[in-house]
């Protein structure tokens, strides 16, 4: 039986936490779905990847034909699981999609993504503003790195879970509308984005758990009080255990993952010294959660 996400004070919630936990442990190459075409998906294959994303809130996917490791197939898969409304960001390329490499020029380029350092964890667009927030997220592997970028990922309905189960204050302090402050995004003397206060987690009106989070230290206000200091030094305890509720997996060329903006972080990396052949990944954010019909 499927348990849709619940509000916590619906009454199935006990039995969704059961069919949420009793999924694991799991290795990452249970959730790779192999796609031979992705101009020809078949129904077994959008049936494997909804139960992914229904169980996990994510699902790992391979391009079976080198031909369609490109942005069009990547736009034709988030097109087909009803990834529509895309977030044209600050780095979007003008198709939207993000190109994610190592950059020399200064500017947004200068942000951690387009280095080889480390990439804590976080949700996609926890900066936005409430009506724009990320619900669907595609990151797509064109090149991989010679050596390191590892892949994190954690389903945040687990992380939810977790931190229920050790203190249910920790999710009333996570829910305060003023649980996360990110100030205004300055460069070169310009406001590109303002200031953005608001919950960590909140519900979908399909009654999903949305989380926005992220555990740099810099940029970042907490509301100062117990509970939700708690709460935030439980995470980073558990970023830095051996749960095995933590997938790690480094893409490789023409794989990706197709998510609902689940928790993810990346390890540091050394690249190619081809340009041609540097790590290359495809990045879209959508306003939209994954469609699993």
């Amino acid at each position: 039986m499927t348990i849709s996400n619940p509000h916590p004070a619906i009454s199935s919630y006990p039995e969704w936490r059961q069919s949420k936990l009793s999924t694991y442990p799991l290795l990452p190459e249970q959730l790779i779905i192999d796609i031979p075409d992705i101009n020809g998906l078949t129904h077994n294959i959008i049936s494997q990847m909804s139960k992914n994303i229904t169980k996990h809130n994510f699902s790992f996917y391979r391009f079976e034909n080198p031909d369609q490791n490109n942005k069009q197939a990547v736009h034709n898969l988030a097109t087909n699981r009803g990834l529509i409304h895309v977030d044209n960001n600050l780095c979007s390329d003008a198709d939207n999609l993000t190109s994610i490499e190592v950059r020399e020029n200064r500017g947004q380029h200068e942000y951690v993504p387009y280095t080889s350092r480390p990439i804590n964890w976080h949700t996609d667009g926890y900066y936005n503003a409430d009506d724009k927030q990320i619900h669907g997220v595609i990151l797509h592997c064109a090149r991989p790195a010679i050596e390191g970028g590892m892949n994190y990922v954690l389903d945040h309905d687990i992380a939810y879970i977790l931190l229920k189960d050790e203190n249910p204050a920790y999710i009333d302090a996570l829910c305060h509308p003023n649980a996360m402050t990110i100030p205004a995004n300055i460069l070169n003397g310009e406001i590109i984005r303002p200031e953005q206060t608001g919950p960590v987690f909140s519900y979908t009106r399909d009654r999903r758990i949305h989380m926005r989070y992220s555990a740099r230290l810099r940029n970042i206000i907490w509301r100062d009080d117990d509970a939700t200091q708690e709460a935030l030094a439980f995470l980073r305890t558990l970023w830095e255990s051996d749960s095995p509720y933590i997938l790690s997996y480094k893409l490789q060329a023409g794989e990706g993952f197709i998510s609902n903006n689940v928790l993810h972080a990346r390890t540091t990396f050394k690249d190619h010294n081809n340009k041609e052949m540097k790590r290359l990944l495809y990045r879209g954010r959508f306003f939209d959660a994954v469609n699993i019909k």
